[in-house]
């Protein structure tokens, strides 16, 4: 029983060791996977054992930006809300993607989302908002668990 034991163990041990990849690639999903991505594949992040990925985020903004992504559809014609809206994603650290509004197909899209062609707009995991409100915006990112903050904690204020 006590070897049995042991080797479990063992094979736990040796599971977390194992080298795990992370990346996106050409259609913009995210795969995670224990080969080595292929040649095309944008931001590889290589994890080994218990350790954390290089990418700046805390854990609960990974958790939270892998369940709840977030899309802000802008135009070239939109210049204060829409700065303001990415102002204030970047501000609170959350990584999103920003989607001009150009084609037919990204106005269709638009359209089916909020019900015309608005923007700002946003899209946090099936959420969506029309215009721009710092209330809005900041209420969408607080439910779909982003922090408010942008600094990991580290024991508290001032620390």
């Amino acid at each position: 029983m006590r070897h049995l034991l042991s080797l479990c163990l063992v094979l736990v041990t040796a599971g977390v060791q194992a080298e795990t990849y992370r990346w996106t690639d050409s259609s913009g999903h995210t795969v995670v996977s224990d080969t080595p991505p292929p040649g095309r594949a944008k931001s590889v992040v290589k994890v080994g054992g218990k350790a954390e990925p290089s990418d700046g985020m805390s854990f609960a903004t990974r958790r939270a930006a892998e369940a709840f992504p977030v899309i802000l559809y802008t135009s070239a014609d939109c210049v204060n809300d829409c700065k303001s809206a990415r102002d204030l994603l970047t501000g609170r650290g959350v990584p999103f993607t920003e989607k001009m509004v150009q084609t037919p197909e990204d106005v269709a899209e638009l359209k089916g989302l909020v019900g015309d062609t608005f923007v700002p707009s946003i899209k946090v995991g099936n959420q969506r908002f029309r215009g721009f409100e710092t209330g809005a915006y900041d209420n969408l990112l607080n439910l779909a668990g982003y922090p408010k903050s942008t600094l990991k904690s580290a024991g508290g204020p001032g620390k």
